[in-house]
């Protein structure tokens, strides 16, 4: 028997021993240890999933993505036209009693009696309030058209605490007895149509002469005084 060749000997010994891992790393405590390996495989995930430069530009745009696509359309289709509703905004009680003038009472009437506030709905009541007080003091006793009702003076020389009030009752009265008046302002669309009915109702004992002590110049606006709102 031939002795073992020492050198094979030497080499299948050293091929079933482990390297020794590094002093440095051996060094670590094992917190830090735990630290580095998870830092170390943060860093090749990291490398694994992130996209390159060339795999990026690959991605087509959404305009190169819909370049030279066609729609096709059945014959006698035909485009539907769209209609949006209007969007408008009416002053309100505050924003016309802070405004404070004639004209801003009258449509105050107009907002409490329900009427549209239409340029010759306006024009006919300062008529009528120039005739009752004229523009100087329309806000006399705060009572622009010298209403009898709820403000305790039955032939209309009662007062009210305010102008909003005084509007608020102004267009109930015309409510509940003055129907030829209601019917102009409802309409909204003639002055002189709405003067006419005024005329002809009992609002004034002198019915203002059938219009005669009626005057259709243009009214000038006056703002009455805060403290009377």
């Amino acid at each position: 028997m031939q002795p073992a060749d020492p050198q094979r000997a030497h080499g299948r010994r050293s091929a079933g021993r482990r390297l020794p891992t590094p002093a440095v790393v051996m060094a670590l405590p094992l917190p830090n240890r735990i630290a580095l390996g998870l830092m170390a495989l943060a860093l090749i995930a990291g490398l694994s999933i992130a996209p390159t430069q060339r795999a990026q530009a690959a991605v087509p745009t959404f305009d190169e993505r819909i370049a030279g696509q066609t729609m096709k359309v059945a014959p006698g289709v035909t485009a539907q036209t769209v209609v949006r509703d209007g969007v408008a905004a009416t002053d309100g009680v505050q924003t016309l009693a802070n405004n404070g003038t004639n004209a801003d009472w009258a449509k105050l009437v107009l907002l409490f009696g329900g009427w549209p506030k239409t340029e010759e709905n306006v024009t006919v009541i300062l008529r009528w309030m120039r005739q009752e007080n004229g523009p100087p003091d329309w806000w006399n006793r705060n009572n622009p058209l010298n209403n009898g009702y709820g403000s305790g003076g039955g032939a209309g020389l009662g007062s009210y605490p305010d102008l909003v009030t005084a509007a608020r009752y102004c267009a109930e009265n015309l409510h509940r007895g003055y129907p030829e008046i209601v019917a102009g302002l409802a309409a909204g669309s003639s002055a002189d149509a709405t003067a006419q009915a005024i005329w002809a109702s009992p609002w004034a004992s002198s019915h203002y002469a059938n219009g005669a002590h009626w005057s259709t110049r243009p009214v000038e606006i006056v703002q009455a005084p805060a403290d009377a709102w």
